[in-house]
């Protein structure tokens, strides 16, 4: 068996999920009690719960750093996995998901973005470069950030869910040959 297979028979299935949608307009209408629609996170929550895993959790905020921030801090003070952004990833100047997040990452994984890139490519043409969809480990964690249209979520999603329980697996530091879970200091070390 190769290692990535071990890994992810070891890993187990199903894991607890939060799923924040960013979403200026959506979050004024929320916010002043009018109707909205949140499609992008409606296609999140399905393709996670298709993956086998539990949302436990669903929010909606807007464009704003603090708003985003506050949301990783609170999904890190959880129980949770893995925490799931739609929203907030283009190039518009009110897209500031990634830059709110990315700090948080201690590994950040690349192909995340790539990966989404390249079959949206596949999709969408030539404007599937306008996502900057990106994915970090956090305190042995998975923090995701995905454009918020229903169709990307789903590219992505469907793509990459499958692998969350084995991400949070690895990250958390029970893949080790020994197969002890890491331990960290307060140092970091």
């Amino acid at each position: 068996m190769k290692p990535h297979e071990d890994h992810r028979a070891h890993a187990g299935k199903g894991v607890r999920v939060r799923v924040v949608t960013v979403s200026s307009s959506r979050f004024a209408k929320k916010d002043a009690g009018e109707e909205y629609t949140d499609e992008g996170g409606d296609t999140a929550v399905a393709e996670v719960r298709r993956a086998g895993h539990r949302v436990r959790g669903r929010d909606l905020i807007s464009d704003d750093p603090k708003m985003i921030r506050h949301a990783v801090e609170d999904f890190l003070s959880g129980e949770d996995d893995v925490l799931l952004f739609t929203g907030g990833t283009g190039v518009s100047p009110r897209d500031v998901t990634i830059e709110s997040v990315r700090p948080y990452f201690e590994k950040e994984l690349e192909g995340f973005g790539e990966l989404l890139r390249r079959l949206s490519y596949d999709e969408i043409g030539a404007a599937g470069v306008l996502s900057r969809a990106a994915a970090g480990v956090v305190q042995g964690r998975l923090v995701a950030c995905m454009p918020g249209s229903p169709g990307a979520v789903k590219t992505c999603l469907g793509a990459f869910a499958g692998e969350f329980s084995h991400v949070v697996f690895i990250a958390g530091g029970r893949g080790r040959a020994d197969g002890r879970r890491r331990r960290r200091s307060v140092h970091g070390d």
